[in-house]
């Protein structure tokens, strides 16, 4: 009579089979782990120190101002609203205050430094969204918010929950007033600074204007001077000069050409040729030849020499006047044509000027109508029109603790422990993989057995009691 390991290849519906059989004979295995299960589960149940939970439940109303009057969007703000409020609510000074006021943790405090309180404090507040809009749009994402307090004794418990709850309705009526006069003063100030952007754009596009306006008002063309007419004209009049001076010239030395004189002036010299100077010949000759000269000077003197000059100096001042005028149209021509060389980069710094003012004058339209809302919105928050929290259920004193939860530490306890002996049965016998049925030796020898003679048990010797706890020994 002897054991025999199974062979891998036992099938598993054999020993889906004999699992009955196979968790009764190990059923100390078994029934071990779920005693010790059910022991551990009960001291746990009662040796936790319990622990209430005191909620209130917080309804985010709705403005009674359509959001365009008031300029308000609460869909995208309360839920930083809310995330300021929690952490003014969590922080140190107001934690310190209220563990003071309500005597909170008087045995840790003893032994425990005060940040790890701090944080374990902290941990038992919470402020959740109780409850969202199947929709989930913008506006009504969020409609109510769920604060809760977890502490070891009800009424403290229910005491911290109701001064949280004041601490966040007071936060949040003075964060909407604060913020509504915190927006006003802020676009107050954007739009001074707008207008201040917008009067120096308009000084700098009038100065420019004022300094350019040649510039801007000149044609793309620029159509030739009359420098030649001018050139003409002035030729013209030193012809005229020429031809005067020429005459006054003429008239000025007529008397030496006069034939009178020219003919006396011969006799002399014939009558010198011939005679000596005091000869009457010679003496009749002088006296004829000064008499010739006095009459071409008389008539010379009748000649309008001075009105020849009047015309000349005329004429010179007509040249200088076209000479001035040709200097003027030549300097404006210049300047025409610099001013337009200039035009292009003028106008590009203009139409720069413009866009940044027309920029700009958008942008204060939308800030002036922001200002609006804001400034509504800080009326409608003074008449408590404005969106705001308010308390659809206060806190209760709890008469239940919220953990520990005795029947489900209880059930953990009885099916974890059931659960591990079992486990522990099943591995016992996959280890040890007794022989426990003729199909077993069957598959290991390749033959059926010749018979079976069962395990007779002798009771009461005390060498054989370890055997209760061992697989039935197959004979063969």
């Amino acid at each position: 009579m002897f054991d025999t390991p199974a062979d891998e290849g036992a099938s598993g519906g054999s020993f889906l089979q004999q699992l009955p059989a196979i968790l009764w004979q190990r059923r100390w295995f078994v029934v071990l782990p779920a005693v010790v299960g059910i022991v551990v589960a009960i001291g746990a149940a009662i040796l936790i120190p319990p622990s209430y939970r005191s909620n209130a439940i917080m309804l985010v109303e709705s403005p009674q101002l359509p959001k365009e009057v008031i300029g308000l969007d609460a869909g995208n703000m309360i839920d930083r609203r809310i995330a300021a409020i929690r952490q003014q609510i969590t922080a140190r000074p107001d934690l310190i205050q209220l563990i003071e006021r309500h005597g909170l943790y008087a045995s840790q405090r003893k032994s425990t430094p005060l940040s790890e309180i701090l944080d374990e404090m902290r941990s038992a507040i919470t402020l959740t969204p109780a409850e969202t809009s199947p929709g989930g749009g913008s506006e009504n994402r969020t409609i109510a918010f769920e604060l809760a307090f977890e502490y070891s004794q009800p009424e403290q418990t229910q005491a911290v929950a109701q001064d949280l709850m004041d601490r966040v309705l007071q936060l949040d009526a003075r964060g909407n007033a604060e913020q509504a006069a915190n927006t006003v003063q802020f676009l107050t100030d954007q739009s001074a600074g707008l207008e201040a952007q917008i009067s120096s754009l308009q000084s700098q596009i009038a100065d420019i204007t004022a300094r350019n306006g040649n510039v801007l008002a000149g044609g793309g063309m620029i159509v030739g001077g009359s420098g030649g007419s001018y050139d003409v004209q002035i030729a013209a009049l030193q012809r005229d000069n020429q031809l005067l001076i020429q005459q006054r010239n003429l008239a000025q030395t007529s008397d030496q050409r006069d034939p009178i004189v020219s003919g006396a002036e011969q006799r002399l010299a014939a009558a010198r040729a011939v005679y000596a100077e005091t000869h009457p010949d010679v003496i009749l000759a002088k006296q004829a030849l000064a008499e010739a000269k006095r009459l071409a000077k008389d008539t010379s003197e009748k000649l309008p020499i001075q009105t020849l000059d009047e015309q000349i100096a005329f004429n010179n001042s007509q040249i200088a006047a076209l000479r001035g005028a040709k200097a003027n149209e030549t300097a404006q021509l210049s300047s025409r044509l610099a001013a337009q060389a200039k035009a292009p980069l003028v106008q590009q710094q203009l139409g720069e000027l413009q866009q940044r003012l027309a920029a700009v004058n958008t942008q204060y339209e939308q800030v002036q109508n922001q200002l609006m809302g804001a400034r509504a919105g800080v009326r409608a928050e003074d008449e408590q029109m404005s969106e705001r929290l308010s308390v659809v259920e206060p806190p209760v004193i709890p008469d239940q603790p919220s953990w520990p939860n005795r029947l489900l530490i209880g059930a953990i306890g009885v099916f974890g422990g059931l659960g591990a002996g079992i486990v522990l049965a099943l591995a016992i016998e996959l280890f040890l993989r007794p022989i426990r049925d003729p199909a077993a030796l069957n598959a290991l020898l390749g033959a059926p057995p010749l018979g079976i003679i069962p395990v007779i048990e002798v009771k009461n010797i005390r060498r054989d009691r370890w055997r209760r706890f061992l697989p039935s020994r197959s004979q063969r």
